[in-house]
């Protein structure tokens, strides 16, 4: 039963922070490129103020569920937890040391004027924002496939 409980909350949490991150990629990077350049820096730097609190939050519920779960479980789904725990990990790393950083310079942008280099800190913003949407997705689906393996077999 303590495992059924933390599966799901493994799920809840991954699962809403891959579609908070694919989200992002599919809808909100596109109208980044869209808008003038002022807006965008103007509209991210906000956004990043809620981003920080919340997406941290998902971040780090999903990994602490997946790595306890992987604790807790035995075999294929050790590993499969221990995975998916790892995937968000590398997530938040990417976040923390890639987009972050990027987060304070598009900040100090918005308050002053972007620098010529903006364009390539900004695609390389978008790079990151792609690699830690592919990790969490890829820690979502091992979760998926966690709960399905444990459906077909009962719940055990």
């Amino acid at each position: 039963m303590r495992t059924r409980l933390l599966l799901g909350l493994s799920l809840l949490s991954t699962g809403l922070l891959a579609g908070a991150f694919g989200y992002g990629a599919a809808n909100l990077v596109p109208t980044f490129n869209s808008v003038p350049i002022d807006m965008r820096l103007d509209f991210h730097a906000e956004l990043m103020k809620m981003n920080g609190i919340t997406m941290q939050g998902a971040m780090a519920i999903s990994a602490l569920s997946a790595l306890t779960l992987a604790a807790l479980t035995r075999e294929r789904a050790r590993l499969l937890t221990a995975a998916a725990g790892f995937l968000i990990v590398v997530s938040f790393l990417i976040t923390r040391f890639g987009n972050v950083p990027i987060n304070g310079r598009i900040k100090e942008w918005a308050a002053t004027t972007p620098p010529p280099d903006h364009v390539v800190l900004l695609s390389r913003w978008e790079l990151f924002n792609d690699l830690r949407t592919c990790t969490a997705m890829a820690a979502f689906v091992i979760l998926i496939s966690v709960a399905l393996r444990q459906a077909r077999r009962g719940g055990r």
